[in-house]
């Protein structure tokens, strides 16, 4: 339940002058504690049969929940498997979840033997750098140790660190709960700290929503882009290059071209100019953007260059450190402080295709959604303060638009606001006032569903997260619009304004995919392969009835050549029923066929994607319908959409 607001344990008392609401267990609240109580279950069956694992964390994540565990050997899957089998024990035993408030020194003691519990109590108080998802351990307030209790004997079967709140007994987790995988993690996410062993599971009210849940993970699996990269032959992560960095092959590179040839038009269409700048610089320029001194972690180490020797071997000039850029925004700012600025400038839009690189941890690292190396289609607009919200508007309408080019058409909105605490920004009441306002009144008039959370922006300014579900329903957050008068405050940007002042510009940060890798890698799976016919890297593909019809299909397959259509013949000596499999498996969208009764008629017949065909459509016909589905983009390819 809530109790005036905060979750709590059912078992909790409750006073007369106080409001309670219900927390029904198909909430997002109520899944949370679900597998938040699953977790304990995990953790109390692991130390069952484990008795030496040391206890990380185990918060409740997207569709399931994990827990961390300091053990000497890996867990294998026979392990997993009696792990499993001690938590439906546990499960039917129906332990009570038992809060109970303790102190600091109650909590030393009792954890004595579990070093990472005993590490994150020092670091109680909410801070960020204790760990991600140790919120759910400790807070701001007091300490809590949740016991499971015999519900018979009232006995402490075991304990836990742990803020809840639970369901009531473990018999309420019912039968709709799974174990996953298991992942290596860093303590506390970092390198520097041991390994440890990460048991992932999922949790859900029913058995059939767990049957539902796994059966979506069997799609997700067949759609996984590193899958489909390989069977389609579109990309590869080369060993002797290193990973997380990909080479993209011949088919990969032309959807990736169609992806950024179409957005590069509709971009100067929308006002912006496109920039270019180098991959490397010196360590000035992030000193002074801040790169250096709150992003260093993830900057890939430094290049030292320039540094001049005399015969002796002693130093006659001082080199320069260099760095692979992380980020384009202070190249962009240098563009921008070039020369002069007026007010008759702004708003001024900047757009780049830039590659940056970041130093990922290997175990973070995930096909393309997740890389060492990317390219950012990267946007920074310089507006005056009464622009802010007018360019804010067209910012959000032209990234919806330009999804909605690739097929997406799901979106929600996130506004990320400031904190309370005044430490944890800089700026001005009325900034943060009017900048949010700003970005709120366009949120609400997209008509789209908003939601705001407080203390999630950066420390300089908010922003607006479009998120959307893709075919599978699963949400990825793509395109980010963060206002930031910063940096333009770091470098001195200056515009004349209209009265003869210098003033100040405000800076928009605008990714419309955030990566094209890993926007590519979501397109992928959205269609599981079947990219619409404009994006197709293959689009048609002739197959003739028999060897002797491939002379007159390769002079149409020309045709659509010669008209723009990425057409290819297969004149292999494979059997033509062979042929349209292949094709087929390979996503190939339309396949043509011409036999005896089409060269007579100087026609050919149309097999689409859902397997049916049309049949006798005159050549000059033909070549203007594939050229009318290409120019239109259309999403799904049938008979019907021809016709």
């Amino acid at each position: 339940m809530r109790v005036d607001g905060e979750l709590s344990d059912l078992a909790a008392e409750v006073s007369d002058t106080q409001t309670t609401e219900p927390v029904t267990i198909d909430s997002e609240d109520g899944l949370a504690i679900l597998r938040h109580s699953t977790a304990h279950v995990l953790a109390q069956a692991v130390q069952a049969i484990h008795p030496q694992a040391n206890l990380g964390i185990g918060p409740p994540v997207t569709d399931g929940f994990y827990y961390d565990f300091g053990i000497d050997e890996p867990f294998t899957p026979e392990a997993l498997k009696a792990i499993k089998k001690e938590m439906q024990r546990i499960v039917k035993s129906g332990q009570r979840f038992v809060r109970r408030v303790v102190t600091d020194e109650e909590a030393h003691a009792e954890l004595a033997d579990e070093p990472f519990k005993l590490e994150l109590i020092g670091l109680k108080g909410g801070k960020k750098e204790a760990a991600e998802g140790a919120n759910v351990e400790v807070g701001a307030g007091e300490l809590t140790i949740y016991d499971n209790v015999n519900p018979k004997t009232g006995e402490i079967i075991w304990k836990d660190l742990c803020r809840g709140p639970h369901l009531p007994n473990t018999k309420l987790i019912g039968n709709g709960w799974d174990i996953v995988r298991v992942a290596g993690a860093y303590w506390r996410g970092s390198e520097k700290n041991p390994q440890l062993q990460r048991i992932y599971g999922t949790a859900w009210p029913s058995k059939d929503e767990l049957k539902a849940y796994q059966d979506r993970l069997a799609e997700a699996a067949r759609r996984d882009h590193r899958k489909l990269g390989r069977e389609l032959d579109l990309f590869s992560f080369p060993d002797e290059i290193g990973s997380g960095l990909s080479v993209w092959h011949p088919k990969g590179g032309i959807v990736r071209g169609e992806m950024e040839q179409h957005a590069r038009r509709r971009h100067i269409e929308g006002g912006y100019t496109y920039v270019y700048t180098p991959h490397i610089s010196k360590s000035d320029l992030f000193q002074a953007s801040g790169h250096l001194s709150t992003y260093g972690d993830s900057m890939w180490p430094a290049i030292h260059m320039d540094e001049e020797r005399d015969e002796d071997g002693a130093i006659t000039k001082q080199g320069s450190d260099y760095f692979l850029k992380p980020m384009n925004c202070p190249m962009h700012i240098l563009i921008y402080k070039e020369r002069a600025r007026s007010y008759r400038d702004l708003p001024l839009r900047f757009a780049e295709n830039g590659t940056v690189y970041r130093n990922e941890l290997s175990g973070a690292l995930h096909g393309l959604t997740r890389v060492r190396g990317f390219t950012q289609d990267d946007s920074h607009l310089f507006v005056t303060p009464d622009q802010l919200e007018g360019e804010v508007t067209k910012v959000l309408e032209f990234i919806i638009s330009m999804l909605r080019d690739f097929g997406l058409d799901d979106f929600e909105l996130e506004l990320s606001m400031r904190d309370d605490e005044k430490s944890k920004w800089i700026g001005t009441d009325e900034f943060w006032d009017d900048s949010t306002n700003a970005l709120r009144n366009v949120a609400v008039a997209s008509g789209l569903k908003l939601t705001e959370v407080p203390g999630e922006a950066a420390f300089y300014g908010p922003k607006i997260d479009l998120k959307t579900r893709d075919a599978l329903g699963r949400v990825w957050q793509l395109s980010t619009v963060q206002v930031d008068p910063n940096l333009p405050e770091r470098f001195d940007l200056e515009y004349t304004a209209a009265d003869g002042t210098k003033q100040r510009p405000i800076m928009i940060h605008r990714a419309l995919f955030g990566s094209i890798e890993r926007f590519f890698a979501i397109l992928l799976e959205h269609y599981a392969g079947d990219f619409p016919l404009w994006l197709a890297p293959v689009q048609a593909v002739g197959v003739p009835v028999a060897d002797e019809f491939a002379d007159y299909l390769g002079g149409v397959v020309d045709q659509l050549r010669r008209a723009g259509v990425r057409a290819e013949l297969d004149a292999s000596d494979d059997r033509m029923q062979k042929k349209i499999r292949t094709h087929t498996t390979g996503k190939v969208p339309l396949i043509l066929i011409a036999g005896e009764q089409d060269r007579a008629a100087g026609t050919v017949s149309f097999r689409f994607r859902d397997g049916t065909q049309r049949n006798g459509v005159a050549v000059d016909e033909a070549v203007a319908l594939v050229n009318r589905l290409v120019d239109e983009k259309t999403l799904v390819l049938c008979d019907g959409d021809a016709a």
